[in-house]
């Protein structure tokens, strides 16, 4: 986001989590194939939301260093070779996309995503990214615990390291957080919210026996 740039308004707004990312820790290997996918999904749901005006936030760890920038962590992973290369130029932000680092998992925890949905004016988040089962689902969870948000996590727009680990992460975000999480292909990005995804509203909502 360049200096003083207005923030836009969006009810809905893209949220793409650790996409641009080196893919250089311990069970990588297994995660790079299934994102590479998601990837590939997302930007073809990217495409379709810029028709439709949505805004689009890029959240991604900072990796520990706390002198980076985004811009240079894309130039970075723009420059590798293999998948976390091939995914860092098919997703790269442009330069009306919002973009944030953030210390930990949550795209919420220690970073101004919250007041930037606020001035956006943002109703629906629809989050995209890896990996499901640690920082997609976290950041769900925060949006949920928040209020006021209607949830979409398209099934084909994140990834984890195992098949199981997403089943569970996505039977989670739709029973406990109540995340619509058709895939991008199932839904279009302008239809409605499916009931599962409809119990987030500000003040709306109950919670379940535990």
């Amino acid at each position: 986001m360049t200096p003083h740039a207005q923030v836009p308004r969006s009810e809905r707004v893209l949220i793409l989590i650790d996409f641009i990312n080196p893919l250089d820790f311990p069970g990588a290997e297994k995660l790079a194939p299934p994102a590479l996918r998601a990837a590939r999904a997302t930007l073809r749901l990217r495409d379709r939301m810029d028709k439709a005006g949505a805004a689009v936030i890029y959240s991604n760890d900072n990796y520990g260093v706390w002198q980076s920038d985004f811009h240079s962590l894309v130039a970075q992973c723009i420059g590798r070779e293999g998948i976390s290369g091939e995914i860092a130029r098919l997703l790269a932000p442009r330069a009306t996309d919002v973009t944030l680092l953030k210390p930990r998992h949550s795209a919420f925890y220690g970073s101004p995503l919250e007041l930037l949905l606020k001035e956006m004016g943002a109703r629906e988040l629809v989050l995209c990214g890896l990996a499901a089962d640690m920082c997609v689902q976290m950041t769900a969870a925060d949006a949920f615990l928040r209020g006021g948000f209607e949830l979409w996590v398209p099934a084909d727009c994140i990834a984890a390291e195992t098949p199981a680990a997403k089943r569970t992460a996505v039977n989670y975000m739709k029973t406990v957080l109540r995340c619509d999480v058709r895939t991008s292909v199932a839904r279009r990005p302008a239809s409605s919210p499916s009931p599962a995804g409809s119990g987030n509203r500000r003040g709306g909502g109950k919670k379940g026996p535990r």
